[in-house]
């Protein structure tokens, strides 16, 4: 996974997932936190696993958490490992629940793939996933690739949106990983008419770089802390340049019934990228336990 804002955390997850002697994680469960109310229960344990980087393992504890209030039982098994690990347990039914990127899953399963809107990639989905599984309600919240500058600089320059910096993109240095130029700069040119000055290969540094001026645009993270840490903005991509890459449930149709269905899709329902964005700061940055702050949350919520 591609998710630079989190790769310290993670080495800690992952640390502590070995713990076992090398053993198969999906072997070791580990039960999330206790619910708070009961509700009608799910026909058998429902297992929710996640990748191995700490946003996953917060929104799986979320799902989690949510399930349980709502007397459906549930067996956790977070901090699992890559996609190319977790989407076969899914499939095969190993596991019951995944929260998921739509986009990131779509190439994945389709590496041809050319939708962008979230309509259009959950709808290629449909066609594209295997039978035993599929995707529920996307949350409006995405991690998704941005074009993000400075809040300062954009009240300056009166943008909102990346079609707003056209006016001004040939006077700009924009950053990002060091194959991003080689992958974006026809996309931006076609889709939004930008040119830019430079591209520089900022990589894991780019929005301490915004924030200092070395570059006046970078691509960042939607849910990066470093947003909210350095005062930052993601201009809205409202013509589709980026992919969109909204939050799903992925879950195997036959261990889930419509109680499962309808919690998860009530907990997307709150989800929104300016929320996990702060989320993801309190478990980043402020060192939470993850599942504490998916309790929290679903707490504020409503959800528990």
């Amino acid at each position: 996974m591609k998710r630079a804002l989190v790769t310290a955390l993670a080495a800690v997850f992952a640390l502590s997932a070995c713990g076992g002697g090398g053993s198969d994680p999906l072997a070791q469960a580990t039960p999330s936190a206790p619910a708070t109310s009961g509700g009608s229960a799910a026909a058998s344990t429902v297992v929710v696993g996640s990748f191995n980087f700490p946003e996953s393992v917060l929104l799986g504890s979320i799902y989690a958490q949510a399930l349980q209030a709502k007397g459906v039982t549930v067996e956790e098994k977070p901090n699992i490992g890559s996609r190319e690990v977790v989407f076969d347990q899914v499939k095969s039914g190993g596991l019951t629940v995944l929260p998921e990127y739509v986009g990131s899953l779509l190439a994945f399963v389709d590496p041809a793939a050319t939708a962008k809107s979230t309509d259009d990639v959950v709808a290629a989905l449909k066609t594209k996933l295997p039978p035993e599984v599929e995707v529920l309600t996307p949350a409006a919240a995405q991690d998704g690739n941005s074009l993000t500058v400075t809040k300062a600089f954009a009240a300056e320059k009166s943008l909102t949106t990346i079609e707003d910096l056209a006016k001004i993109s040939k006077d700009l240095v924009v950053g990002g990983p060091p194959e991003f130029k080689e992958r974006q700069e026809e996309n931006f040119k076609n889709t939004y008419g930008l040119e830019f000055k430079s591209w520089e290969p900022t990589a894991e540094t780019t929005a301490d770089a915004i924030k200092s001026g070395t570059i006046q645009v970078g691509n960042v993270f939607t849910t990066d802390p470093k947003i909210l840490l350095n005062d930052l903005v993601s201009l809205q991509d409202n013509k589709n340049a980026f992919a969109a890459d909204n939050i799903a449930p992925l879950v195997f149709k036959s261990g889930v019934d419509d109680t499962v269905k309808t919690t998860l899709d009530a907990v997307s329902a709150k989800l929104t990228t300016e929320g996990l964005l702060e989320l993801m700061k309190q478990v980043a940055v402020d060192k939470a336990d993850p599942p504490v702050v998916a309790k929290d949350w679903l707490t504020k919520n409503g959800l528990l």
